[in-house]
């Protein structure tokens, strides 16, 4: 903490010093110096001390249109003077507006254009024009009559969005079940999230960061409703601004908000044949602050299957073959609790504070596991796996803005902590007794907690109409202990602690500090190129011991990184081309470090590495988006280099499987993915997309018996629909489908699903009453193929998943609130650890005059690039 204090103290300076440069740079009430006026710009019109804001929405579902391109047009001479663009709220202001008649013409693709006209006839003569709601084009839409769809997939200047909120096939799932609809991404049947192939991602929750994510993606996702989440964003080049972590990129997971005044309630339940969840939002605002209280319950049951494996090892010549199968149910508790607080303290200074609490209980059985060692039974066992959580997240930050346009200075701060448990259960029968006579038991329980608290200051100010410069700090101290024991019980079931004398120890105490600088600059030229070039340092302390016994610390040495990023973009009247180039560190997470034993199936056991460093990636991306008439398509190539990867190595002790993971590894991807969005008519609207990619895995090992080389293509696809048939009823239906995943030592199984959603919004629009089914065509489930090849191990493992569901939803608002725009908020995210989380997109600046909207691809990008 005294670290902190320091930086803290450090970067007041900066920023105090960066007050005291004369002009140009954006201090804090330094005096801007006069910028050289280019000819036809909006710079070279005459300038006067007048203001125009107002707020641009969509009339079909009054959401903000984002980047929607705002010209300001001399009604005299009908020549533009001036420009700006929509940010992510709708907003757009027009700064020092010379007294004059004018029209302000609005556009995006995909709404009709407005042109509104505003007189300012004095200096100050300042105009609000409140809401300005934008039709949607008819050159879209076939009919007149406009109920509207919004396009499911949406491309932006540095991210892929995925439209959640659109999709009734989410309605009663989790945020597993979104994910696994968002391209680029993959989600395999434990809910862990890859991208392009690669799991190492950071996940970020509300922009925030969680200690949950530390522990178990996986389970963190189960905690969120997808009835709660907004939109889905993919960043798979993040700039300067971001934390370096997450080589294959940054997951953004956006729930819903609302930016109203007033006070309303909103109810949300679905049942069905697996799961139930009940959902009970509040929100109050008045103009200058506002509260939010909600509270989300889920349980899941009847999620049933079948696994059978067949292990053959080779240890020193002799081949021993053994079968397991056993009956699998999974049962989980899931709970998520937030309170908000955000406070306009006036026209330029906010503060926002968000507290969530998290609950999970989730346990999983394999009931009748049995062994068969060359064909002769030999164990029969119940095994049950408890995993149980509580977290808590505290954000509390602050925000300046300036009269300057985009002018930012921010401070903000997050406390978190995960404690989990996570236990199993063998409970060891006579073979020869047909499950009646209990011999032993085993039990393995791990109480462990990740701490971490965060600083960090961010400033950014424009130079002049053309670019922007961005610098920051950031510090995060973090603390993961692990105290594990292992307990034995015979026929009389009192367990006794098992003598760990042979082991270093069982409690394991791991601490990080991470300590970042970055800068960055934006240039967007007059002929549509935006260009954002940046650098960000970190250094890493670490150390790592095995508490309750002397001398046993682990020498881990610091280390620091420096990881550059480049995006550009182009737009020309054919698309929108875009190239970027970054390099990413991926850290080591605590499942990774982990010494505890994980011996729930006692052929197959698993432990961490605490000597473990990072490994590094460069990532290469060219992309291309376009509009042709009603079909809306984007694609791109990718090249992705990791060395130093953190691979699993499978080692035989005896007929058993030991696995743990070492920096040995080099893996590199080379693939493509491409979306299509066709609006048909008004009524109907198609969509889908694939992911191809070529693997090529080594671990570099000289051991005949652990080298691994492997390569091959993967590949997602999914398809989805809507359509709308009137009088609120609606109906969607989405398929998925994932190939065998290529790995080092094998290959995991592909599967898929499909869904039908059908829904009936009330005639008040308040509320909606839906029915959904999944799978429903084939009631037995589906298999799952694994295998694992290596020199001494050969092993094909089948899972058999019976997901056939049926569900019910049913949602009610009541309250009523009117539009009142806010101001945009910041909050820390850390991206630094694998499974982390990160941080919000900005709002988008003003732009030059002329500059088409981005939304959909299109435009250079201006200062509205990744942050």
């Amino acid at each position: 903490m005294k670290q902190i204090i320091t930086l803290f103290a450090l970067m007041l300076l900066s920023f105090s010093a960066i007050s005291q440069i004369p002009g140009g740079m954006g201090g804090f009430g330094a005096a801007p110096k006069k910028e050289a006026v280019i000819p036809g710009t909006a710079q070279a019109a005459s300038k006067g001390s007048a203001k125009i804001v107002g707020y641009i929405l969509d009339s079909t579902d009054t959401k903000p249109v984002e980047f929607a391109s705002v010209a300001l047009i001399n009604k005299a001479t009908n020549r533009p003077v001036d420009g700006a663009s929509a940010d992510l709220v709708g907003k757009f202001v027009l700064n020092k507006v010379a007294q004059g008649d004018y029209k302000l013409v609005i556009s995006f693709i995909g709404y009709e254009s407005k042109t509104l006209f505003v007189s300012i006839n004095a200096k100050n003569d300042d105009h609000d024009l409140g809401v300005i709601k934008l039709p949607a084009s008819t050159k879209m839409l076939a009919e007149v009559t406009v109920e509207g769809q919004r396009a499911m997939i949406e491309e932006r200047v540095d991210r892929t969005v995925y439209n959640a909120e659109k999709d009734a096939t989410n309605k009663g799932g989790d945020a597993t079940d979104v994910l696994k609809k968002v391209p680029m991404l993959s989600v395999d049947l434990d809910g862990n999230p890859s991208l392009r192939g690669s799991s190492n991602v950071k996940v970020l929750i509300n922009n925030k960061p969680s200690t949950i994510m530390a522990s178990s993606i996986a389970d963190a996702l189960k905690q969120i409703p997808a009835d709660m989440i907004k939109t889905v964003e993919v960043i798979t080049s993040p700039s300067a601004k971001y934390d370096a972590e997450g080589s294959a990129g940054i997951i953004n997971i956006v729930t819903k908000k609302n930016t109203l005044q007033g006070l309303t309630l909103s109810f949300d339940t679905s049942a069905g044949v697996r799961g139930s969840n009940l959902a009970l939002n509040g929100n109050f605002r008045n103009k200058n602050w506002g509260l939010s209280l909600g509270g989300f319950g889920r349980t899941e049951y009847n999620v049933n299957g079948k696994f059978e494996s067949t292990q053959i090892t080779q240890n020193n010549g002799v081949e021993t073959r053994n079968v397991q199968s056993a009956e699998t149910r999974r049962e989980g508790i899931f709970g998520n609790y937030q309170l908000g607080f955000d406070w306009d303290i006036n026209k330029y200074n906010s503060v926002t504070s968000n507290v969530r609490f998290g609950l999970r209980n989730g346990n999983n059985w394999q009931d009748g596991l049995s062994q068969v060692r060359n064909n002769v039974l030999t164990s029969l066992r119940n095994t049950n796996s408890q995993d149980q959580s509580a977290n808590v997240d505290v954000n509390v930050d602050y925000t300046k803005t300036f009269e300057k346009a985009q002018k930012e200075f921010s401070i903000l701060s997050m406390y978190s902590r995960n404690n989990r448990t996570n236990d199993f259960y063998n409970l060891i029968m006579n073979p020869n007794s047909n499950m009646s006579e209990i011999m032993s038991s085993i039990k393995n329980a791990n109480d462990a907690y990740n701490e971490e608290a965060t600083i960090q200051m961010d400033y950014q100010t424009p130079i002049n109409k053309m670019s922007m410069i961005e610098f920051g700090a950031k510090a995060i101290t973090r603390n993961v202990t692990s105290d594990y024991k292992s307990f034995t019980a015979g026929t009389d079931g009192v367990y006794a602690l098992v003598n760990l004398a042979s082991l270093p120890s069982n409690v394991f105490d791991y601490n990080q500090n991470i300590w970042g600088t970055y800068g960055s600059y934006t240039l967007t030229t007059k002929n549509k190129w935006s260009i954002k070039a940046g650098a960000r340092y970190e250094h890493t302390d670490i150390s790592a011991s095995f508490l309750k016994k002397e001398g046993q610390n682990t020498v881990i040495p610091p280390y620091g990184v420096l990881v550059p990023s480049l995006n550009m973009s182009k737009t020309f009247k054919s698309g929108t081309w875009r190239f970027s180039y970054n390099r990413r560190i991926q850290r080591p997470g605590i499942e990774n470090l982990n010494p505890n034993v994980n011996a729930s199936n006692p052929l197959n056991i698993s432990t961490g590495n605490p000597n473990l460093a990072p490994e590094y990636t460069n990532n290469y991306e060219i992309s291309y988006s376009k509009f042709v008439k009603q079909t809306y398509i984007s694609t791109a190539i990718f090249m992705r280099n990791t060395t130093g990867a953190i691979n699993r190595i499978r080692e035989v002790r005896g007929d058993t499987v030991k696995t743990t993971s070492q920096n040995i590894g080099n893996e590199d991807a080379y693939g493509m993915n491409i979306n299509l969005n066709v609006n048909l008519s008004n009524k109907l609207m198609l969509g889908g997309g694939g992911d191809l990619s070529y693997m090529v895995l080594a671990n570099n090992v000289a051991d005949p018996l652990l080298s691994a080389k492997n390569e091959g293509l993967q590949s997602n696809f999914r398809i989805f629909g809507n359509y709308n048939f009137g009088n609120g009823w609606g109906a969607q239906v989405f398929s998925f489908y994932r190939v065998n995943q290529v790995q080092l030592q094998g290959s995991q199984g592909g599967f898929g699903m499909y869904s039908l959603s059908l829904k009936k919004d009330f005639k008040n629009k308040k509320g909606s009453i839906g029915f959904g089914a999944e799978n429903f065509l084939t009631p037995n489930g589906f298999i799952i193929r694994n295998e694992t090849k290596t020199a001494s191990i050969n092993q094909v493992s089948e899972s058999t998943m019976r997901n056939m569901n049926f569900k019910i939803n049913f949602s009610y608002r009541i309250g009523k609130m009117s539009f009142g725009p806010q101001k945009k908020k910041k909050s820390v995210n850390n991206d630094d650890t694998k499974g982390g989380e990160g941080e919000a997109a900005p709002a988008a600046p003003q732009q030059p005059m002329g500059m088409p909207g981005m939304r959909m691809g299109g435009g250079g990008g201006g200062f509205g690039g990744p942050r």
